[in-house]
């Protein structure tokens, strides 16, 4: 039988100034059965990013005119494909800006380019859109407030709607169904990411936080979802 054709026709972009390492990761990803193609500047970047759609953006973080956090705010106002942000540098404080404006996942210069495609293949398991209901509709959650409907995926405060990228949603639809249950950041990469992910599991918190920033003002980050010290969160019960 012939592969299917979801498989062939995933498409993916290496933005990477280093040909020599945009090369390597093209050719792993293209060996797993990616279409590739490459773009070594930020500027250029974006239009290609815009005319092609693809499912998969692999991104560095410091590339030269529009660097990958300038590449990927432009990206999320026409895209809602998967974002891998590559980062030289292991602070916090980079990761959290690749994150902050929409990243999924990211990966620290060196890496192994067996773990990308791995990491890739994960995240294109979830669906990018939601998927038609086969038997009949999943319910949609309601939590004083907050209004989470998985079929639309679309998320509510009251009559305010939040828009999240489909990472932040996933985390938090993933804490919405198990309402005063504590999740563990493991539970949750289990389920948001896939058992098969291995990396820094504080890639939740920072989702988390996102997601807090997004559902209300300073004094209401909490009040949605609880963090439960050394355990890990919960959607909470006073909302």
């Amino acid at each position: 039988m012939s592969p299917a054709p979801s498989v062939a026709l995933r498409r993916a972009v290496v933005v990477d100034d280093e040909e020599p390492l945009a090369n390597v990761i093209a050719g792993y990803l293209e060996r797993d059965g990616f279409e590739v193609q490459q773009v070594h500047d930020g500027a250029e970047a974006v239009p290609l990013l815009r005319e092609i759609d693809p499912d998969l953006v692999v991104l560095d973080l410091g590339l030269p005119g529009l660097d990958g956090v300038e590449v990927c705010q432009q990206l999320r106002t026409f895209s809602d494909c998967y974002v891998i942000m590559l980062t030289a540098r292991a602070k916090e404080v980079d990761t959290l800006r690749g994150l902050r404006v929409g990243a999924d996942d990211y990966m620290t210069k060196p890496f192994s380019p067996r773990e990308l495609v791995a990491r890739a293949n994960t995240l294109l398991r979830r669906p990018r859109r939601a998927p038609a209901p086969v038997i009949e509709a999943s319910p949609v959650i309601v939590i004083g407030s907050l209004t989470v409907d998985p079929e639309s995926r679309e998320v509510r405060v009251g009559t305010e709607q939040i828009l999240l990228t489909r990472t932040e949603f996933d985390v938090l639809a993933a804490l919405a169904r198990r309402p005063k249950t504590v999740l563990s950041r493991r539970s949750l990469i289990d389920e948001v990411w896939g058992p098969g992910w291995v990396g820094d599991e504080h890639l939740v918190d920072v989702h988390v936080l996102h997601v807090r920033k997004k559902l209300g003002g300073q004094a209401e980050r909490q009040r949605f979802i609880r963090t439960v010290r050394g355990v890990g969160y919960r959607i909470g019960a006073g909302t």
